[in-house]
């Protein structure tokens, strides 16, 4: 299975690759346009500001290629920032516009400590496809922003895609973990970080790419 990491230049995304090839995928760490378009599956990443990720991702015009693939059917999975910049917006460092892939803002968590920095388990959503064998399980989380509410809320029947299927997690109050809806998929925590919780994860999107 041909995957690609899309490459935008924050971060060190490496470690997505590695654990891509240890669960069997052939990737290629990449922003070139036809390859993010064309591969049977795209890995969009994200680290740093919201802000920041959203900008770069424009520049490469990973935000034309992530609708088009999705507009074909085609697997997205985001991870970390990757989740957060599918929603309509974001509030770190000021406001900004986010993909509006699912409804709802990304705000800053309200705990004691931020960054949310270790392992916490989460809850998978009935019927889920990515955490199939995984409820429950603890995943690695490292962030001070979060999706708050829950984008399956007041979904339309009308839409394309039924209501996202959400996977949730607590650090001071419930936050979205991990989406999937249709071809897209993401995760708020670090699957590549999550020991063999994550490997089989990444198992769980692959196989759903066949």
């Amino acid at each position: 299975m041909k995957i690609v990491v899309f490459n935008i230049g924050l971060g060190n995304v490496r470690s997505v690759v590695r654990a891509l090839e240890h669960v069997g995928a052939e990737v290629s760490l990449t922003a070139d346009p036809d390859a993010a378009l064309n591969a049977p599956g795209l890995v969009v990443p994200g680290v740093g500001a919201y802000g920041a990720v959203m900008a770069k991702l424009r520049a490469a015009r990973g935000d034309r290629i992530i609708e088009r693939r999705l507009a074909g059917g085609q697997p997205v999975l985001g991870i970390c920032v990757g989740l957060q910049i599918m929603f309509e917006r974001g509030n770190e460092l000021g406001v900004t516009e986010g993909l509006g892939q699912w409804p709802g803002e990304v705000d800053r968590l309200p705990a004691e400590v931020v960054p949310h920095m270790g392992w916490s388990p989460v809850k998978a959503p009935a019927g889920s496809v990515l955490l199939a064998g995984l409820d429950g399980e603890r995943f690695y989380f490292l962030h001070s922003y979060a999706a708050l509410t829950n984008p399956a809320e007041g979904w339309s029947e009308s839409e394309v895609f039924a209501a996202p299927r959400v996977a949730t997690a607590h650090y001071g109050v419930d936050f979205v973990a991990a989406v999937e809806q249709g071809p897209l998929s993401a995760t708020q925590f670090h699957p590549e970080k999550s020991s063999d919780a994550g490997m089989q994860l990444l198992e769980n999107w692959l196989s759903s790419l066949a």
